[in-house]
């Protein structure tokens, strides 16, 4: 969460203030700044909330590449999906209990 140090600078509070703010210990920001905890949800988005960014923002969330290659349908991913497509409502229906079944 290397955003929440340069948030917190902006800011000009220390770690200990903001920590005061939130209800937590001085270590816990110190952590959180250095990747060596993380904050639940909730403080994840009070976090967000008084620095006016969003928790992507906050996290430096950003797809590694590798992954969104990943998303990306295949050719033969393309091709069941048209094959799909043109099948009768009770047959998709048939197809999708049959393809559960194979990955169970």
């Amino acid at each position: 969460m290397k955003n929440l140090r340069a948030l917190r600078a902006e800011k000009g509070i220390s770690q200990q203030a903001l920590a005061d703010m939130f209800h937590l210990s001085q270590q816990s920001i110190y952590k959180y700044e250095n990747d060596l905890a993380e904050p639940n949800l909730d403080t994840l988005r009070d976090f967000a909330d008084y620095f006016g960014c969003s928790i992507d923002y906050l996290v430096d969330y950003r797809m590694d590449k590798s992954r969104e290659a990943d998303l990306e349908p295949t050719y033969l991913e393309l091709e069941i999906i048209d094959c799909i497509r043109k099948v009768n409502p009770v047959t998709k229906q048939y197809l999708i209990e049959y393809l559960k079944h194979m990955n169970a």
